[in-house]
């Protein structure tokens, strides 16, 4: 089958290049120009793992504009604040006939999706690996070959030949998928692992397998989890965890899987990027709300994040200035 990668960036170019080497036919679409001049200027995109064996990989990349390509399966890998925009540009090319799988962080992705695909064509999926993009057109996979896995649940919880035949060939391409027929239990489960994860390591900057190594680390990780199981038992969202196992997860992933990690909230912060956290933290207090729970811990951690993200674009020097200045009035 051919696919199409809309959002080629760390875990887009992942996903899309894995399949590429396994023999499928794979284009990728990308709204950030850089990333599209970059992997033109060097006819491919750069590729390591953990760092090393960096070598040469050929695409073929494209703005949303100038793709007029006919995937049999979308795979969607944009940022949330992005999506609205990348799905409109890219509308022209969305066919009846098209499936599309979206392994994105957070959740408010569905209903977006839904605007341009069938919902019996709706595949949701959580991917369990880490990957880092260094920069325009260099991407570091982060594990051993074959490590990570993903789930994958389609929206009307009702596999389907076509469901089958991409769960195939994500298998054949190294992904480890695993085919559940519960949609919003999958998405979530993943929303409460980044909820923790993305959130607490980017507030303090530290890798995965320093934070699993604090004294206090299990009792916050606890906390949040405790929080977000409270408000998917008042939604009537069974997860795929229990509390227990969600909590060794994160001890894991955190200090076996990846220990030497930075999670994608953490890449984005540091490059001065916005954070998905509103569709993290905050979709679980959003949530929360509306079956007359407050996930207070959750709320707190994102507007923490919001304050980190506001200090980081502050300008100092304007503010030192505007002070002088008043000083000197007086």
């Amino acid at each position: 089958m051919k696919y199409a990668v809309l959002g080629a960036g760390a875990m887009g170019l992942r996903y899309g290049v894995l399949l590429q080497e396994a023999g499928f036919d794979v284009d990728f679409v990308e709204i950030w120009q850089p990333q599209i001049d970059k992997i033109n200027e060097q006819n491919g995109v750069f590729v390591s793992r953990d760092h090393v064996n960096k070598h040469l990989v050929p695409v073929n990349i494209y703005t949303p504009e100038e793709y007029n390509g006919d995937p049999d399966v979308w795979i969607v890998f944009t940022k949330q604040m992005q999506l609205a925009d990348a799905l409109k540009r890219t509308a022209h090319a969305f066919k009846n006939h098209q499936y599309v799988v979206s392994p994105m962080n957070g959740m408010g992705h569905i209903e977006k999706l839904n605007q341009y695909f069938d919902k019996t064509r709706v595949i949701g999926a959580t991917a369990l690996i880490g990957t880092v993009l260094n920069g325009p057109g260099d991407v570091d996979f982060i594990g051993a070959k074959g490590a990570g896995s993903m789930n994958m649940a389609n929206e009307t919880e009702k596999p389907d030949e076509m469901t089958h035949k991409i769960f195939d060939d994500f298998k054949k391409s190294g992904l480890n998928p695993v085919l559940t027929t519960n949609f919003l239990g999958t998405l979530m489960a993943k929303v409460i692992f980044n909820s923790v994860v993305n959130t607490l390591y980017t507030m303090f900057e530290i890798q995965m397998g320093e934070f699993i190594q604090s004294p206090v680390a299990k009792k916050l990780s606890q906390q949040l989890i405790n929080e977000a199981f409270d408000v998917c038992e008042r939604a009537g969202i069974t997860l795929l965890n229990t509390r227990e196992e969600e909590m060794k997860s994160v001890e894991y992933v955190s200090s076996v899987s990846n220990p030497l990690h930075y999670p994608s909230m953490y890449q984005d912060m540091s490059k001065g990027r916005k954070t998905e956290v509103d569709y993290i933290n905050g979709y679980i207090y959003q949530l929360g709300l509306k079956y007359h729970y407050e996930a207070k811990t959750h709320d707190f951690l994102r507007n923490l994040v919001h304050l980190a993200e506001f200090s980081r674009d502050f300008d100092v020097d304007a503010l030192e200035k505007s002070v002088l200045a008043t000083e000197m009035v007086k």
